[in-house]
């Protein structure tokens, strides 16, 4: 069962909360990360702005700390930089596993020992 990654800020493909997944998705946010400062900059600088808000979508812009269902692909260009976050596996989507694998992701995450 998938578990929720986070509700505030809502996110997720769907904005359940849960990084679900499918067609309707070409991104496949299926990674549920804790955000660093230094992850939001690595994304920033690659064209992908997740701190700064925007009220049109009504989002909040993520802050150090927070959750996110971000897209397996630019999880996986973060580990080649070496700049991955943090993830919560219990709140990852399975088709993760198309772009990176279950060796990859468990060194960064949170709720293993």
């Amino acid at each position: 069962m998938l578990e929720t990654c986070c509700t505030s800020p809502m996110t997720g493909f769907t904005r359940t909360g849960k990084c679900e997944t499918g067609p309707l998705d070409p991104g496949l946010h299926a990674i549920c990360v804790q955000v660093s400062a230094e992850f939001l900059a690595f994304s920033k600088s690659r064209g992908n702005d997740l701190s700064t808000p925007v009220p049109a979508f009504a989002f909040p812009g993520l802050r150090p700390g927070d959750r996110w269902c971000l897209c397996a692909a630019r999880w996986k260009e973060a580990l080649d930089a070496g700049m991955a976050p943090r993830v919560l596996l219990t709140a990852t989507h399975e088709a993760a596993l198309e772009v990176v694998s279950l060796k990859d992701l468990k060194p960064y995450a949170l709720d293993l020992n």
